[in-house]
């Protein structure tokens, strides 16, 4: 049976996986119960996990090399990956 933290993190990273193509991402969800996104620059072959997990304000995301990005704000959200990646 699947927690409501599972049912809600994998509905924010299927929002954050449609709004990636627009920068250049390209993404997968990974995971049964605990569901990440992985996610790829295809220029640079930088690529990292993505977490969601809830906060104090609401929801998250998290990846590698401190990268963090508000579930509210998608497009920003997906600019920072994108950023951390192009240095990847």
């Amino acid at each position: 049976m699947e927690s409501p933290y599972t049912g809600e993190r994998r509905i924010l990273l299927r929002r954050l996986a449609e709004a990636l193509p627009r920068y250049g991402l390209v993404s997968r969800m990974v995971g049964e119960e605990e569901p990440l996104l992985w996610v790829w620059h295809p220029q640079t072959g930088g690529q990292t996990l993505v977490f969601a997990t809830p906060a104090r304000d609401g929801w998250l995301f998290l990846w590698g090399q401190g990268g963090r990005g508000d579930a509210e704000n998608l497009d920003h959200t997906a600019r920072a990956l994108r950023d951390t990646l192009a240095s990847a």
